[in-house]
């Protein structure tokens, strides 16, 4: 084997990375890394997305394709929970009463070497149905009779494994993640007549789905698998995807599972875009709803297009976090996110996002009042539906404005994720809301945003890099304050400093925050 492997981190962690299982790893790099770096040099050469794509007009306008019907074990999918491997919140994500669990690599993790490793370990555990945890206050958890089907997202094609290189190069995340989860689970999955189920996210171009229907290709053959078993449902995140939705699909079509519409990476996809045109400056982020126009016509063609191909298409997230503290509060929202999912559900959509065991029943309620005892919704045609480029890209539409309490929520929500980040943690609750990489990237890019464009704040003021730091020295000072001096140390301040004011207030806006943040971890 010529790759460098760092030590496992910990005794028990060392079986999940074997010789055999890395032999895996090592050969998906050897087969598809460089494609991989191929793809992802092409992303930075590409102009931004002004249409449909003409040279794929064939595969849009070819009625006749449909992606694999869906799976007997997993064809009613109406509410999904997301969450980090953490061996406690995989537990309590599987008993939950949702559909499935997402497991995250990606968004809602901090890749730590620890997390990244013992997440597997959980992961085999919770797929024997032998994972257990023991708190510190005493209490037991494990699985209970009726558990979520598990689905898994690896990491984007853009993020790095630092701890396992090839020839002094780390090796991509996603093939590190997706590899020892296919090696160690496919065929165990496979006897328990279970499919493997992934989530792939952050694709910008159809070339990059063919790449991800190659490596399930051949890794079902390698590791004696049926063609097929492996299914992925592809997030739609940013903007250049929404274009290519149709050939995406096709792509994939044997080991498609469907369209997510990842909501809150495509605010953040829409601002990266076009970060010089004043057409596409943003109001404050709460009122970036899904009910805007160019919001409500990607979602309105994601619909359409899955289910025109036969595919599922998946609602947004619902990142509520119920607070007992302010009943009165928490009941608005709460009626918020029924308002959002029977939205959902009343526009074809086959299931949806919550990041919180609280709001399952919420979710599962408005979905149970359209679908009834049916598993999906995917025969319902949208032939009404005719989205054009224009609608697509009308960010100027968007109502609202630029406020100081919206731009001192996104300074604060974007250092206090960056802190907990680096400590470890991927998915933090902040403000009643659970936060992840995506919901971050929006708030560090609306700064970013404002600032390039000298938004005017509602008091008359605008925004400018030192009104930032001036916001942001208070946002520290309140932080500290709250959290007493030796948590917030804990926290990395100068750390989180530093890579907020690169994200946030460089010159050019970087392409993911979390790229500067990882060279910080262990």
């Amino acid at each position: 084997m010529s790759l460098d492997v760092a030590p496992p981190p910990g005794d028990h962690l060392a079986d999940v990375l074997s010789p055999d299982a890395l032999a895996f790893v090592e050969e998906l790099h050897t087969r598809f890394g460089a494609r991989r770096d191929e793809l992802l040099a092409a992303r930075r050469q590409r102009p931004a997305p002004s249409g449909f794509l003409e040279e794929t007009r064939a595969i849009r306008e070819d009625a006749s394709w449909q992606v694999a019907a869906p799976l007997a074990d997993y064809a009613d999918r109406r509410v999904e929970i997301t969450g980090p491997t953490d061996r406690k919140l995989v537990i309590n994500a599987l008993n939950s009463g949702a559909k499935g669990f997402m497991a995250d690599f990606e968004d809602a993790n901090s890749p730590t070497w620890r997390n990244q490793v013992e997440g597997h370990v959980n992961l085999t555990d919770a797929i024997e149905g032998t994972i257990t945890y023991d708190a510190s206050d005493g209490r037991h958890y494990e699985l209970g009779d009726d558990v979520a089907t598990l689905l898994v997202r690896p990491r984007g094609w853009h993020l790095p494994e630092k701890h396992i290189r090839s020839g002094g190069e780390p090796v991509a995340g996603a093939l590190v993640d997706f590899g020892l989860y296919a090696f160690r689970n496919a065929a165990r999955l496979h006897e328990q007549g279970r499919g493997l189920y992934l989530y792939l996210p952050k694709m910008e171009h159809h070339l990059e789905a063919r790449l991800w229907n190659d490596v399930l290709t051949f890794s079902e053959e390698a590791l004696g698998v049926p063609h097929g078993m492996m299914r992925a449902t592809v997030l739609i995140e940013t903007l250049p995807a929404a274009f290519q939705m149709d050939e995406i699909l096709y792509e994939l079509r044997d080991h498609s599972y469907g369209l997510n519409a990842g909501r809150w990476d495509y605010i953040f996809s829409m601002i990266k875009a076009f970060p010089e045109d004043p057409a596409f400056v943003l109001p404050d982020r709460k009122q970036i709803t899904m009910t805007v126009p160019f919001m409500r016509a990607y979602t309105e063609l994601l619909v359409k297009t899955c289910h025109q191909r036969g595919a599922f298409a998946m609602g947004g997230m619902a990142a509520l976090i119920p607070s007992r503290k302010d009943p009165e509060a928490n009941e608005r929202a709460i009626q918020a996110v029924h308002a959002d999912k029977q939205r959902e559900a009343e526009a074809g959509f086959d299931g949806t996002w919550v990041a919180h065991p609280d709001v399952v029943g919420v979710a599962m309620e408005e979905f149970d009042a359209v679908l009834g005892e049916k598993a999906n919704q995917i025969d319902r045609q949208r032939p009404e539906v005719d989205v054009t480029v224009e609608q697509l890209l009308d960010a100027a539409a968007t109502p609202g404005g630029v406020t100081a309490e919206g731009l001192r929520g996104d300074v604060s929500v974007s250092f206090q994720y960056i802190s907990f980040w680096l400590g470890g943690r991927g998915a933090a609750g902040i403000n009643n809301l659970m936060e992840d990489a995506a919901t971050a990237e929006i708030s560090r890019s609306l700064v970013w945003q404002w600032i390039r464009h000298g938004a005017k704040l509602d008091d008359g003021r605008t925004v400018t890099r030192e009104l930032v730091r001036e916001v942001l020295d208070e946002e520290m000072a309140r932080i500290r304050a709250e959290v007493g001096d030796e948590t917030w140390e804990k926290g990395r301040p100068q750390d989180t400093r530093r890579v907020f004011e690169q994200v946030a207030l460089s010159d050019d806006l970087p392409a993911f925050l979390t790229l500067p943040a990882y060279e910080l971890l262990d």
